[in-house]
């Protein structure tokens, strides 16, 4: 599978009786009814760790292109109307800004580890409290609430898994919470924030800015209001698009394919 396609359904599965295994790219699986597959003796698989490293490196990108206004700048630059550049034209500063990490697994936690270089204060959201050492070695401060999180941080990146819990995990709630001079960095899947609040928040000043590398749907309706805000980055779902990541993406999936086939123990099963 790849993007989620083809579509993993019971039609599907009723016309494939020797199907054995479904080896699905990314890390994600919030496509996929893994209880159903089971029920009809397919195992499933992912990726999950080799895309972790440019999904943070993707992350970071994306908190720096917001606070410096990189896209912004760029057009100003390349504009065939520009004569001048304006001395007001400011951005923010990411050192010694808070950085409110939600989801502090594999990717989060190499996100951290990216944003201590950049003399960030770090502090995350999790459903279970990473080892004093491992916070040690990134400076990171829990938040078992994840109110006290937006309330404080800076620069709010999720990182979580799209499930039940999270979906729609920051609504107006969450965002009203956040300071108006807050980004929210979304590199998770798009569902986990709720876009129609988001597009309020952004339009009312609410937060000041959003860098998103993954929206429901994808690509967003052409005239959909979050492509028409100046505040707003929006980059096509690319955090593990790298050459090496991609490739040994799908050496891991068939790698997992010829192990199903040979009724050998899956690579990174999903159980």
């Amino acid at each position: 599978m790849w993007y989620h396609k083809p579509a993993i359904n019971e039609e599907l599965l009723q016309s494939l009786p020797n199907l054995k295994v479904v080896a699905s790219s990314g890390v994600g699986i919030d496509h996929l009814d893994v209880k159903l597959l089971s029920s009809y003796g397919v195992k499933v698989a992912n990726t999950p760790f080799v895309v972790s490293t440019d999904t943070a490196d993707m992350g970071m990108a994306l908190l720096l292109a917001s606070s410096r206004r990189i896209v912004e700048g760029h057009q100003m630059a390349v504009s065939p109307d520009a004569e001048y550049f304006p001395a007001d034209w400011l951005g923010v500063e990411v050192s010694g800004a808070t950085l409110g990490i939600v989801g502090m697994g594999t990717i989060g936690y190499k996100v951290a580890e990216r944003a201590k270089a950049f003399e960030m204060k770090i502090l995350y959201h999790n459903r279970s409290q990473r080892k004093k050492e491992e916070e040690n070695a990134v400076g990171a401060v829990y938040c078992k609430k994840i109110d006290d999180l937006l309330q404080q941080s800076d620069f709010v990146l999720l990182a979580v898994n799209l499930t039940p819990q999270t979906h729609k995990l920051i609504g107006k709630r969450e965002l009203e919470l956040m300071k108006p001079t807050a980004t929210l960095i979304n590199i998770s899947r798009g569902l986990v924030v709720d876009q129609d609040a988001l597009v309020e928040a952004l339009q009312n000043k609410v937060i000041k800015a959003a860098a998103l590398d993954v929206t429901y749907p994808e690509p967003l309706p052409r005239d959909h209001p979050l492509l028409k805000l100046k505040n707003v980055i929006i980059t096509p779902h690319i955090g593990s698009a790298t050459t090496k990541t991609r490739w040994v993406m799908m050496e891991e999936m068939a790698e997992s394919i010829e192990a199903g086939l040979a009724g050998l123990p899956v690579p990174r099963e999903v159980l």
